[in-house]
């Protein structure tokens, strides 16, 4: 899937595919420094800068075949999984906000100052009910509220011109709309008591999806020790996922080493690496080392498991 993209550089005695791989996973798995990293790996720190940046657009380059939010069959099949969590009906999915730390920026340092007093961005995403992100918006500072990130975003005007039939769960920070479904703040009746508690019921699975992202992959926990470009780099426009940089009538914003990490790299991460390893051995560059750090990499402790 990646690896010839992976294999065109024009470095001399470039590192393969596959160490290039396990270099930038072992910084999402681990948020360390790059130097680091290029020490356990023999490495230099520019080398270890240059595999996250490759791989990063290997991964973008593929990210719509794994991240799409739910239409015809498999919308009906999405509100069917729901329905089954707490009877709450026609669901498409479960949308939040996570505030994800990044380094002070030199540019806008106050637009990414949060509520809670750090400097982030604040990550859009929407997730269905087994845990998977259908949707993600990584394009706004920390300082933004929820209810504008969600207006501003390619899924609202999609609903907005009824191209989806359901809708989402939020929580009280977002507007009660016929395609967003939010909870009474003082429910009166038993019907509106009923209907609360099936909805937080439903809606947590994002607060799960959060902390089952977060614990995976580790830098998502602490700041992120890589710093940001000065200007955004293009991509296509309506991107559903936010992960590109857009132009906004306030200011610019950008996109890093995070648009990889925002997404959901546990649904593609053991495609990816089997695909590179085929594609390694077919050019001879199979290594019975590099084969160890792929296995300590992916070994999951039975303990860190969970199950919806």
């Amino acid at each position: 899937m990646i690896g010839r993209n992976l294999l065109q550089s024009t470095k001399n005695n470039a590192l393969p595919p596959l160490l290039q791989l396990l270099a930038c996973l072992r910084f999402f798995a681990t948020g360390a420094y790059h130097k680091l990293i290029g020490d356990s790996m023999h490495v230099s720190e520019s080398t270890v800068g240059r595999c996250c940046r490759s791989v990063t657009d290997a991964i973008l380059g593929i990210r719509w075949h794994f991240i799409s939010f739910p239409r015809d069959d498999k919308a009906r099949q999405t509100k069917q999984e729901f329905i089954k969590i707490a009877g709450f009906p026609n669901a498409l999915g479960c949308v939040d906000g996570t505030f994800v730390r990044i380094m002070t920026p030199s540019n806008n340092e106050q637009d990414f100052v949060n509520r809670k007093g750090y400097h982030s961005l604040n990550v859009q995403m929407v997730c269905d009910a087994k845990f998977r992100f259908t949707s993600i918006c990584a394009n706004w500072p920390g300082s933004v509220h929820d209810s504008r990130i969600w207006r501003e975003s390619a899924l609202c005007q999609q609903f907005e011109r009824g191209e989806h039939n359901g809708f989402l769960l939020g929580d009280s920070g977002y507007p009660c709309r016929r395609f967003l479904m939010t909870p009474y703040l003082n429910p009166q009746t038993d019907a509106q008591q009923r209907f609360n508690a099936s909805l937080c019921r439903t809606r947590v699975l994002i607060e799960q999806s959060f902390g089952i992202l977060k614990r995976r992959f580790s830098c998502l926990q602490g700041t992120l020790s890589t710093t940001l470009p000065p200007r955004p780099r293009g991509c296509s426009s309506g991107l559903v996922l936010g992960i590109s940089a857009t132009n906004n009538n306030d200011s610019s914003y950008f996109v890093g080493i995070i648009d990889v990490i925002i997404i959901d790299i546990v649904y593609i991460n053991i495609i990816i690496i089997i695909d590179i390893i085929e594609f390694t051995i077919n050019h001879s560059i199979q290594n019975d080392v590099h084969l160890s750090m792929v296995h300590d990499l992916f070994s999951v402790k039975k303990s860190a498991k969970m199950s919806p």
